[in-house]
C-alpha cells in the first residue's frame, strides 16, 4: 500500500498539483481503504476539509496507478 507522500507526490508529477493528507483520507474513507485511527482527530463523524469533488477523480487516479484500487 502507498504512503501520504507517495500518492502526493504520484499526484504532483502527474498533474501539478499540490494536494491535503486530510484529502487523501477522505478518499480513502469513501472507497472503503482501511485506516487506523488517528489519535488527534476532534471528531470521528465529520470532516474539517473534505475532499473537493474537483481533486477526487486525481487522487483516486493515482491511487489505481499506486495499486491501491481496481
Amino acid at each position: 500500500m502507498a504512503t501520504y507522500k507517495e500518492i502526493q507526490g504520484d499526484v504532483k508529477k502527474y498533474h501539478k498539483k499540490s494536494i491535503k493528507t486530510c484529502w487523501i483520507a477522505h478518499v480513502k474513507e469513501v472507497n472503503s481503504i482501511d485506516m487506523r485511527k488517528s489519535p488527534n482527530r476532534i471528531s470521528l463523524t465529520s470532516r474539517v476539509h473534505p475532499c473537493p469533488e474537483n481533486v477526487r477523480p486525481i487522487i483516486e487516479e493515482s491511487m489505481r496507478r499506486l495499486g491501491m484500487l481496481p
